[in-house]
């Protein structure tokens, strides 16, 4: 499966965030009911005005107040679905497994215990209900993760067409010399001329598989410019040749000849991979080591504040004052945490894309700007590089990897429309 930096939930008292457990103050409507749970006004003013803080952060046009209310009231009805559908199926979290996300909330904010429950006082906010909070959060990923990666289906046609592009990206980045024997057809040639030239083309490609050399054939069949050496086109970047010329020698190695003929608007071409560089071999794989620190927007903690707080450390660590690995175990809020950030040996399509991405472009012991990502905000460090040879079997599961992480939003959204089709839903009139 691919390594989708499986996430942690570390937000203090993130109570518009998903999976919040709905509890009506004195004073407070009932805005929606999701099953057995219900969603209060309270929170959908709340939501609104995250929603417009979000879209004044990015210059964005702000829909009216109603239009707002009903993306706040709509967010949290999917919320809502996805809980009670993890709390239904029986999906549990033990205490002390609760207990050490607790801590680790009050570790990630820098607080002890005690000053824990003490900001949560004067938020406002019920310890009980807090813990309670965090545990939704975590069934609710749980499930979720589990059931959408189970819709996702991918057939052999699939990653054989993946692994195709890969291979076709990769050898477009190099050079290939080609040599070719050309039987021409002319423009709107009859069909018995087409069968006498196809059946030359094919009388030549006998000779050479018969073991004639194929300059010679070339020399003495080819009806193109290059006949004189021996059909010899020349070392030619792949992306200034014809993607058919390119596609027919792409399974060749130098020295082979293609074993069919090549048909084309100019006639029959019979070609030989002379020699190819440069370009990457897909069972040669690029492996990197990376570690990041995580920050996961919240309630408290704005996506802007958080990529602000991971340019400063950037800072403090290019200048000395700070060691990355210490700065990761003292904020990162994933389970890569302890090791420093340390991320492991990844191949290509081992993280999601945007991580990737900022990823590939870092030299050795580069760190990135701060990275949003749908799991967080990153600071990404690349520590090593590594060439290694891959077998197919590994590749193909590569390929099935990179493949379910294309297909997830779309099963993501099949699933919460399914959840949604399902729950009892009722909205009240207070929103119309």
């Amino acid at each position: 499966m691919i390594h989708r930096l499986a996430p942690l939930v570390l937000a203090l008292a993130a109570f518009s965030a998903s999976a919040q457990t709905s509890t009506l103050q004195a004073g407070d409507y009932i805005a929606a009911v999701v099953n057995q749970d219900v969603v209060a006004a309270s929170e959908v003013v709340q939501r609104t005005e995250r929603l417009r803080q979000e879209a004044r952060q990015k210059g964005e046009v702000m829909p009216e107040t109603a239009g707002l209310r009903k993306q706040a009231l709509e967010a949290l009805i999917e919320e809502r679905v996805q809980v009670t559908h993890a709390r239904d199926i029986g999906q549990r979290v033990d205490e002390p497994e609760l207990d050490r996300v607790v801590a680790n909330v009050a570790a990630q904010n820098k607080l002890t215990m005690a000053q824990l429950l003490e900001r949560l006082k004067q938020d406002g906010t019920d310890y009980k209900s807090f813990r309670e909070n965090l545990r939704d959060q975590m069934m609710t990923e749980r499930v979720r993760e589990r059931e959408v990666q189970g819709r996702i289906k991918i057939t052999d046609a699939e990653i054989d067409a993946w692994l195709d592009k890969r291979r076709a990206a990769l050898e477009q980045g190099g050079q290939i010399n080609l040599a070719q024997v050309l039987v021409s057809v002319p423009d709107g040639a009859a069909a018995a001329v087409v069968a006498e030239r196809s059946a030359k083309a094919e009388e030549a490609l006998a000779r050479i598989k018969g073991g004639e050399d194929f300059g010679k054939v070339a020399r003495e069949v080819s009806e193109d410019g290059n006949k004189a050496r021996g059909g010899e086109i020349g070392m030619r970047p792949a992306d200034r040749l014809p993607d058919v010329f390119v596609g027919a020698v792409k399974d060749l190695k130098p020295g082979q000849v293609a074993p069919q003929l090549l048909r084309t608007g100019a006639g029959f071409h019979i070609l030989k991979l002379v020699d190819r560089q440069g370009g990457a071999s897909l069972t040669q794989s690029l492996q990197t080591r990376a570690r990041h620190i995580l920050l996961r927007p919240s309630a408290q903690l704005t996506a802007e504040v958080a990529a602000r707080r991971l340019a400063e450390m950037k800072r403090q660590i290019e200048s000395g004052q700070a060691k990355f690995e210490n700065l990761a175990k003292a904020n990162s809020e994933d389970g890569s945490a302890e090791a420093g950030g340390d991320l492991g040996w990844m191949g290509a399509g081992g993280f999601v894309p945007e991580f990737e991405e900022a990823m590939n472009a870092l030299p050795l012991n580069g760190i990135s700007q701060p990275v949003m990502s749908r799991f967080g905000v990153h600071l990404i460090q690349v520590l090593e590089r590594r060439s290694v040879e891959v077998e197919m079997k590994v590749l193909r599961e590569q390929a099935r990897g990179a493949l379910r992480e294309q297909k997830y939003d779309e099963a993501y959204q099949e699933w919460v429309k399914d959840l949604r089709a399902k729950a009892f839903v009722e909205v009240r009139e207070w929103l119309d």
